[in-house]
């Protein structure tokens, strides 16, 4: 399948769409018989839905394809449910659970950005490009994305894996972090690693990045070399944090993330 991003569709009302409507956190799916499905129709009344607000985001194999909010009360229609977008990797097809994640990213910003954040007035949506405007003050909104660092710490066989309070019990994973205002990405880096295991890295090259939808993030994921100190964890973020070989890991995040991707690329290293 072949996404376009766009901000305005040219395409006819007629024409079948895909739909990706939440309410809440919650998106709404065709349930098949060992699958499930992101709807496609014309228009959502076609499904007797009422949308509050709907956005345009591009096309996937020339169908446009749109996010929309539901109110908290809406009902799924027959043979549909809403379901927490995480829950569904591994169920969709890995392209369209992407794409949700973008949809609700687009609708969350629509939502929350009907008033200007400096005077109050209702914002105008622009027309050409994905931002809001305010009429009486000009201040323009564009979404946020929030940035974080997600770093493998390499020392000969062995990999940092922490386990945060937050965790499911027994997991542990890489160390990660939000990037702070007037920062580089390296220096997040030590600065994390610094703060919450206590040790210093050298070697930092990049590994990749991905969008994270939960709610807003970008993670871009870096490997690092030890280079001095002892672990020493920030209880109030950390529980536990140690170095585990390839054959002994503890119980790890599941493919979703990019923090598989990186204790899968250590793995794959030292097999």
């Amino acid at each position: 399948m072949s996404f376009v991003p766009g901000v305005v569709t040219s395409s006819k009302k007629t024409e079948p769409a895909w739909w990706f409507v939440f309410r809440g956190d919650k998106l709404l799916i065709e349930l098949r018989d060992k699958a499930v499905a992101i709807p496609c129709a014309t228009h959502l009344e076609s499904l007797n839905l009422k949308p509050i607000r709907k956005q345009y985001f591009g096309t996937l194999d020339g169908r446009p394809c749109y996010s929309a909010e539901l109110a908290a009360n809406a009902s799924a229609p027959k043979g549909m449910a809403f379901q927490g977008l995480r829950r569904l990797f591994g169920l969709l097809e890995e392209n369209l659970f992407w794409l949700s994640g973008r949809a609700i990213q687009i609708m969350n910003w629509d939502q929350t950005h009907q008033y200007c954040g400096q005077c109050g007035t209702p914002t105008q949506t622009k027309p050409n490009e994905r931002a809001k405007v305010c009429p009486q003050c000009g201040l323009i909104n564009f979404p946020r994305i929030s940035p974080a660092i997600i770093v493998a710490i390499l020392k000969g066989n062995q990999i940092l894996l922490a386990r945060a309070h937050r965790f499911a019990p027994g997991l542990y994973s890489v160390i990660a972090g939000f990037v702070d205002p007037g920062e580089t990405l390296e220096e997040c880096v030590r600065r994390e690693i610094k703060e919450e295991v206590g040790i210093e890295v050298e070697n930092i090259c990049y590994f990749g990045s991905q969008s994270w939808p939960f709610p807003n993030s970008l993670m871009v994921a870096f490997t690092a070399d030890y280079a001095s100190g002892k672990i020493s964890i920030d209880k109030t973020e950390v529980m536990d944090a140690g170095w585990f070989t390839a054959s002994n890991l503890p119980t790890i995040p599941d493919k979703v993330s990019i923090s598989r991707g990186l204790i899968d690329w250590f793995v794959k290293r030292h097999q």
